[in-house]
């Protein structure tokens, strides 16, 4: 488990398939990500159930909430090499009742700490939406910068978004 000021980063569980299911067919907490093909429970659950255990190039953890103790969203280095040091960020809070009370800012520089001081990696690269300005504005309170726009990439309700690419080095961290 890895501590934050407000929350716990802990490995996904089996047990988590419907709260991650139940985020996955939501239309506000998908809004601004890729949400694939709707699966159905039984297939997300096997999914979680067969999935190999966390591993340098593939980290996927839940996290929760401290004082509640329960899953509010889930976070995940993956595509790390040690070799090239870097790894991408793909983070989301589902529970839309924790929007906006800092937990994902808290998680956000947990996993990244984690990232530099546990995996020695150099650098962490995401992509965002350009419209989606709340996970932006996060993403650069912690100190990730813009690094290039890929253009009409994101499709939603019919109309085409561009990304923006952001990385952070180690170092670069703001708490």
């Amino acid at each position: 488990m890895v501590l934050g000021d407000l929350v716990r980063l802990r490995p996904v569980e089996p047990s988590d398939a419907e709260a991650v299911w139940r985020w996955n067919h939501d239309p506000d907490v998908m809004r601004w990500m890729s949400d694939g093909y709707a699966q159905p429970l039984a297939q997300v659950r096997k999914r979680l159930e067969e999935r190999p255990p966390n591993a340098y190039g593939d980290l996927l953890l839940g996290i929760e909430a401290a004082v509640e103790e329960r899953l509010v969203g889930v976070v995940r280095l993956r595509d790390a090499e040690p070799e090239r040091g870097c790894a991408e960020l793909d983070i989301y809070i589902g529970e839309k009742e924790c929007w906006g009370r800092g937990y994902a800012t808290d998680a956000l520089r947990t996993v990244c700490r984690y990232g530099f001081e546990k995996m020695r990696l150099h650098k962490i690269s995401l992509d965002v939406v350009t419209e989606n300005h709340a996970a932006h504005h996060i993403y650069r309170k912690v100190g990730f910068v813009e690094e290039g726009r890929l253009r009409q990439v994101f499709r939603r309700d019919g109309q085409w978004y561009d990304m923006f690419l952001m990385g952070l080095l180690e170092g670069e961290l703001r708490t």
